[in-house]
């Protein structure tokens, strides 16, 4: 798309959700609400991993770390969201957009490297039961982690800069509640085929990377399944794996789909965004607290120690 000569603007007008004061209302109530639990849940797990010392495994390790890359997505777009249902004046200026974009992407990526990192501690957990302390040490566990916020920024420094040297002109209004890069290259009157290429290649080579490390992963660990004789050992097996795949199939699946669709701010759009933006922050801790005997019994322990320290 040729440069144009016209003006350019500073500031984008965020649609949202509805036009109608009166859901916007309600909407707000709902969205506060699920950001308060979001909250209060990946506070929880941190608090429950972080006090009890049965939980100090690679497994909950990994898990500690989900829940607080949880708390900084959702915080990424939710107050801003909250606030838009407010107001009648839907602004964000183009540096608080496109630092918005930034955090989505750096965050988002990194939720999905450190999913596929505990696709890949359950590998080693059920196919290397005798030797898992070894091969999952605490050192390789950083270092998993370190990986997936680095791998996750850089994505985000490979896209933004690029988006920040684009003009916007004349049309000005994002048909979401918030800041992605797909949304912004059609309101770009700037030529935009090196955003694009740089955007899918990243996206492509992120996706596959951490598809090909969860599907190896996950392959390994069913053939090993498959060759456990005990009922009640599968059945422990499958109960360790479906917690994170079901995680996995919320986030990874919501956001490839809602990412195929074309940037028009339509229902099916907005609805897989808020599952991966806004409800996945929000279940994560729910999935891993409501199936797992473990974070169960260490609840329960936490508030045993804390009603003897009251008395």
């Amino acid at each position: 798309m040729a440069l144009r000569n016209h003006s350019t603007i500073a500031e984008f007008i965020l649609i949202g959700l509805s036009a109608d004061p009166r859901v916007q209302v309600l909407l707000f109530v709902l969205f506060l609400g699920t950001y308060l639990l979001t909250l209060m849940g990946n506070l929880m797990m941190l608090l429950i991993i972080r006090a009890d010392s049965h939980l100090h495994t690679p497994m909950y390790f990994f898990l500690s770390r989900l829940s607080f890359v949880d708390l900084c997505f959702s915080s990424v777009t939710v107050p801003k969201l909250l606030e838009n249902l407010l107001s009648k004046r839907k602004i964000i200026s183009k540096e608080g957009c496109l630092t918005q974009a930034f955090f989505v992407f750096d965050i988002g990526g990194t939720e999905i490297f450190l999913l596929s990192a505990m696709a890949y501690d359950h590998y080693a957990a059920i196919c290397y039961p005798l030797i898992y302390g070894q091969v999952m040490s605490s050192q390789l566990c950083m270092n998993l982690v370190w990986a997936s916020w680095g791998l996750g920024f850089l994505d985000a420094v490979i896209n933004i800069p690029l988006a920040v040297k684009l003009n916007f002109c004349e049309v000005h209004t994002i048909p979401h509640y918030s800041c992605e890069l797909p949304f912004l290259f059609p309101l770009s009157c700037s030529d935009i085929s090196t955003n694009v290429t740089v955007l899918v290649g990243s996206t492509l080579l992120h996706g596959f990377g951490t598809f090909f490390l969860i599907f190896f992963s996950y392959t390994r660990i069913v053939s090993t399944i498959l060759t456990i004789r005990s009922n009640t050992g599968r059945s422990k097996a499958f109960s360790t794996c479906s917690s994170h795949l079901t995680a996995v199939s919320f986030f990874c699946g919501s956001a490839f789909l809602c990412h195929l669709m074309p940037t028009s701010g339509s229902s099916p759009e907005l609805i897989f965004s808020i599952q991966y933006g806004v409800l996945t922050p929000l279940v994560n801790p729910l999935i891993y607290s409501l199936k797992n005997k473990e974070v169960k019994a260490a609840l329960r322990r936490t508030l045993g120690k804390c009603l003897q320290w009251h008395r």
